[in-house]
């Protein structure tokens, strides 16, 4: 239920916080007042569409907030969810559920299974097709619910065998398909004959044979030099051979000179070695650019390294190897799914069964309800076609029809124009789901245009007892719904330097007999307010 209602910047209405209550509210008040703009929050809270025009004249943005009390909700903490909306003029929309940012479409899916606004299309989830099979299974009761749990767990395992059926192949031409591709990819990679570093060795090669002439004269450079100095280590040796003997220290230092000339011309041999194994062969290089675009071509499709690229071929031959192998396995699972597709078929038609038969008592019910309302010529009935494919709720596609009229044709709900109309249409139906009905908050506006007394007391006493299992809010100009009311709030509003304020509170009891004297009569008379006393009794 709603527990708290706070709205800013909206129309006429500058800042406004009202709480409510369970069970069956009541607004009424003046003409004008902000009645409708108080539902046009709420809707606009609840998702839906919201027009710049709607921001109070000289304000910035619009507000709206909801404190609900829902305590089986997985967003609730402590039973408690704060929804809130912010809209700027231009165009900024800020969306919460409690604190947490969240978009126009998941706040419209969450307080679609909180609140109905019967009135305005945007949020009443009764005119959505899609959840028609609901309301008519909840109605059906327990035998029908057990029937399509069974069928539930069924579904299930029947979407993963086919899920299996499909992993496996089960499909000869998937799986041909599938064999095709995996031994082309398989001969492709075999026919390479990959081996682990050759990718490296090939580089090294190919990066000698592109620098083969700058290499090979730097290297004829460096020997020349090298040799030069060989040379000239050489007459330094013989120097120093004819004062070897004088001191000591010559003779280190001439065999000091000895070794550095002994690594040189070992160093120059080594050179002249690499100079002479130098060669280039244009053949081999292209052959080695050809085998390195292969490997970049298997690198490119089958992994990152030829490392990969093996571990990959044989994952392959693995699974060719598993597919070859699923025929027995694929025979079992059809087996398996045809006896499980059986039991759904059993099942399905059994929940058609039940359906229709509930949906002709559900059809009746509701009619009646439309009769007390004051609409005798209207039509309730329900459409249930037989899908070709399963389902989560069996074969079948229910749908919610409507005619007005006599002698026009049945349309969906969504169709029917009239807003009080609607409304009354709506409330049919709430009446005969009141205990069905998850939703627990209804809003009705426009529901008592056009209706005489009669059936106006009539949507006072239906009103009245969906009120017992939710919380009901209704804007009402009848006296006779008024008077019915658990809790009734008067909405006015007042000028205050210039500027035009709604205001809203709870009514005392006296008050109420007060209002419901104003609605009936236009004034607070003695006899007008007898009256409201009578009509309160009877309530």
């Amino acid at each position: 239920m709603i527990t708290t209602l706070h709205i800013k910047n909206i129309g006429i209405i500058d800042d406004l916080c009202v709480e409510l209550n369970s069970g069956f509210n009541v607004f009424t008040g003046e003409t004008g007042a902000g009645k409708t703009l108080i539902i046009d929050a709420i809707n606009i809270i609840s998702g839906g569409r919201f027009s710049k025009e709607i921001i109070r004249k000289g304000e910035e943005y619009s507000f709206m907030e909801l404190n609900l009390f829902l305590p089986n909700n997985e967003n609730a903490i402590d039973g408690n969810v704060i929804v809130s909306r912010e809209v700027h003029s231009n165009g900024r929309n800020s969306c919460k559920i409690n604190g947490r940012l969240v978009t126009v479409t998941e706040l419209k899916e969450f307080m679609n299974s909180v609140i109905d606004i019967h009135g305005q299309n945007d949020n009443q989830k009764i005119l959505n097709s899609k959840y028609h099979i609901k309301y008519l299974d909840d109605f059906a009761g327990s035998g029908l619910l057990s029937e399509q749990k069974e069928y539930k767990d069924l579904f299930f395992k029947y979407n993963e065998l086919k899920n299996k059926l499909k992993e496996n192949l089960g499909d000869e031409k998937e799986k041909q398909r599938r064999l095709d591709l995996l031994q082309y990819e398989f001969d492709e990679i075999d026919k390479a004959k990959l081996k682990v570093g050759e990718e490296e060795s090939l580089i090294e090669k190919r990066n000698l044979f592109i620098n083969f002439e700058k290499i090979s004269t730097n290297l004829n450079e460096a020997n020349a030099n090298i040799e030069k100095s060989v040379e000239t280590v050489s007459n330094g040796v013989k120097a120093l051979e004819k004062i070897e003997s004088i001191d000591k220290i010559y003779s280190q230092k001439l065999e000091e000179l000895k070794n550095i000339y002994y690594e040189l011309e070992e160093f120059s041999r080594d050179i002249s070695y690499l100079d002479s194994d130098m060669f280039y062969d244009a053949n081999e290089q292209n052959e080695i650019e050809e085998r390195l675009d292969l490997i970049f071509s298997l690198k490119r499709k089958y992994g990152n390294s030829i490392e990969e690229i093996l571990e990959y071929k044989n994952k392959i031959e693995m699974e060719i190897d598993r597919i070859n192998n699923l025929d027995e396995v694929n025979r079992k699972i059809r087996k398996e799914l045809e006896n499980i597709t059986n039991l759904m078929k059993e099942k399905s038609d059994k929940m058609h069964e039940l359906r229709v038969k509930t949906s002709q008592i559900l059809s009746e019910k509701i009619n009646l309800e439309l009769n007390d309302l004051e609409m005798p010529n209207a039509k309730f009935m329900i459409d249930i076609k037989t899908l070709d494919e399963f389902n989560k709720t069996g074969l079948d596609d229910v749908n919610f029809l409507i005619s007005t009229n006599l002698g026009e044709d049945a349309k969906e709900l969504s169709k029917i124009a009239s807003g009080g109309e609607m409304s009354r249409i709506m409330l049919a139906i709430k009446t005969v789901l009141a205990d069905t009905d998850s939703t627990p908050i209804l809003i009705f506006d426009e529901i008592d245009t056009g209706i005489s007394g009669k059936a106006a007391k009539s949507v006072g006493q239906k009103l009245k007892l969906i009120g017992k299992g939710h919380q009901v809010i209704c804007i009402t100009h009848q006296p006779s719904i008024a008077a019915k009311g658990d809790y009734n709030y008067f909405i006015s509003k007042s000028v205050n330097k210039q500027r035009t304020h709604t205001e809203i509170r709870k009514l005392e009891e006296d008050e109420i007999i007060d209002e419901i004297a104003r609605i009936s009569n236009g004034d607070i008379t003695d006899i007008a307010k007898k009256h409201a006393i009578e009509l309160r009794k009877s309530a």
